[in-house]
């Protein structure tokens, strides 16, 4: 089985997983290692897609659907998806 490359290390108490989504794409997931009462276990979501052929990351509509194709430099190692700042947030979030 071939490693992916993944630019991010997980977040403490984190991990990441993978799946195959498609013949096309791979699904990776983040899940918190921390238990939940509310729901049994450790809650995941989808960080994002990476394209098998070129390895191109994509962000994620949701957890069924592909999105844009993302810079891995501009995403965090909790998501894919891009923040969308307006020129005031973006002052205060670096």
């Amino acid at each position: 089985m071939k490693k992916m490359k993944f630019p991010h290390q997980a977040p403490p108490n984190h991990e990441y997983w993978t799946d195959d989504f498609s013949a096309k794409f791979t699904r990776i997931w983040i899940r918190n290692k921390r238990y939940f009462t509310y729901c049994d276990g450790n809650p995941s979501s989808v960080w994002g897609f990476m394209n098998k052929k070129t390895g191109e990351f994509h962000s994620p509509v949701n957890h069924k659907k592909v999105g844009k194709v993302v810079d891995i430099t501009l995403t965090s190692p909790y998501s894919a998806m891009l923040l969308q700042l307006n020129p005031l947030m973006a002052a205060f979030y670096e």
